[in-house]
């Protein structure tokens, strides 16, 4: 390397270690990611970690994002995540060097890079993330956090110890939509009264879940897959489904809104119980629908949240619903789910307030109920309630970007992360143990010292 080129690192680096500590950086640079050109003081280097469909997703949500470059993607599939995002680098202007194997990548770029996005399977997250940290680099890493909390607690421990960032890929926690909704509407105007039932599910269509798949001409060597944990090319391509690789549905979908149940709360369950099993896919180690019950204690009062993921339906898709005494919360990821209901027996005026504060927008009041026919309107059914729109967008933004975004904001000193690894570690506690409670068939109990890593 020579002088010229090291004091230009060197300036990076003492820029974004400036700025952190004094808890402010430099407007991004104008360069975004369709235009990397020459480096900025404030560009952070990025090296990504498992370049299937995941790190392409989140890849592609770093485009708009200013001041980013990627100079190192490393993935086991050359002939095909390999080849694919590196063709969309070069494209793009990112000067960048491949490999398969992450301690080759650590050992040559780790003196050039800022952060890693990590996007292997669950089962490598551990020790990936734990030596992109004792590397010295900043990780942003998919969820689940671990598929074991052992591998979870090395990764705190790690983050702990190095003092760079760990921030965990639950998205929605990061989702303006989300956060209006924690803010404003249920700590802020509480709206809700005390919520009291929570139900979420993530249903998918069969089609949705069958085997990936590869190209037989793009096949990787037996030798590398064994290597890196796999015992054929039908297991790397549909981990998810086995043992040892991936946690199941409960684990891949259902943590990232198990996580909303413990954030909106605010608190962390006492109990679950759960039902599940291998009842249509068969040939999988996990099972292909689970439905759970979580107990939490409010003090005052017990909630309790059911939980929902099949793969052979996709009926109403994914979301969250908060209810409590005086309304309702249904809140989703996907575009244009977002609602809030009041119950009838509230007054409006009750509400009108936070419609002109653009808390929420104006009711949408129910139409009057007709009978059937004949039939004559049962006196105990409750009215229809009004409904109130949520007024934020995600302003054309993919899922992950304000997640990333936020993430690369805490690098530059701006922002504190809001889902550090300590959280992250509580998810997996409380998802992980779903798939123990089907085994067992009965409830069972959390410790408040399960949750400490």
């Amino acid at each position: 390397m020579s002088d010229q080129k090291t004091g230009k690192e060197v300036d990076r680096r003492s820029f974004l270690r400036s700025t952190a500590a004094v808890g402010a950086g430099l407007a991004f640079s104008p360069v975004v990611f369709a235009q990397a050109g020459a480096g900025k003081p404030d560009d952070i280097n990025v090296a990504l970690l498992g370049a299937g469909a995941q790190g392409q997703v989140l890849m592609n949500a770093c485009r708009d994002i200013p001041g980013i470059r990627f100079k190192a993607v490393c993935d086991i599939w050359t002939e095909y995540n390999q080849k694919r995002v590196s063709r969309m680098l070069k494209a793009y202007r990112h000067e960048h060097n491949t490999y398969v194997d992450y301690k080759e990548m650590l050992d040559k770029e780790k003196d050039n890079l800022d952060a890693v996005i990590i996007a292997t399977p669950d089962f490598w997250h551990s020790e990936h993330a734990v030596a992109c940290l004792e590397a010295g680099l900043n990780v942003y890493c998919e969820k689940e956090m671990s598929n074991t909390l052992e591998g979870a607690k090395k990764m705190v421990e790690a983050q702990k110890k190095s003092g760079k960032l760990l921030q965990i890929g639950h998205q929605r926690r990061s989702n303006p939509h989300y956060i209006h909704a924690y803010d404003k509407l249920i700590t802020g105007a509480k709206l809700l009264g005390k919520i009291t039932t929570i139900y979420g599910q993530w249903n998918r269509s069969k089609a949705a879940c069958e085997d990936l798949g590869f190209p037989r001409n793009a096949e990787i060597d037996q030798a590398t897959l064994e290597k890196y944990g796999f015992e054929s090319m039908q297991q790397f391509r549909n981990w998810r489904w086995y043992k040892g690789l991936g946690g199941g549905p409960i684990v891949d979908l259902g943590s990232h809104q198990i996580d909303i149940y413990t954030w909106f709360l605010g608190a962390n369950p006492k109990s679950v119980m759960a039902s599940g099993g291998i009842d249509y896919w068969k040939g999988h180690d996990w099972y292909d629908n689970v439905m759970a019950i979580y107990e939490y204690d409010l003090g005052d009062r017990t909630v309790r949240a059911f939980y929902q993921t099949i793969t052979t339906n996709s009926s109403q898709g994914y979301f969250e619903n908060f209810m409590g005494d005086e309304g309702t919360l249904i809140i989703s990821e996907a575009a244009g789910r977002d609602m809030v209901y009041r119950e009838a027996w509230v007054p409006s005026e009750n509400w009108e307030k936070w419609v002109k504060m653009g808390f929420i927008k104006e009711p949408v009041e129910p139409e009057a109920e007709k009978s059937a026919g004949d039939a004559v309107l049962d006196v105990r059914e409750s009215p229809k309630p009004p409904s109130y729109d949520i007024p934020v967008t995600m302003e054309g933004k993919p899922y992950h970007q304000p997640h990333l975004e936020n993430f690369f904001d805490a690098i530059r000193g701006k922002a504190k992360l809001n889902c550090p690894a300590e959280i992250g570690y509580e998810t997996a506690v409380t998802v992980l143990k779903v798939n123990e409670a089907v085994a067992a068939g009965r409830r069972l109990e959390f410790k408040p010292e399960d949750f400490e890593a």
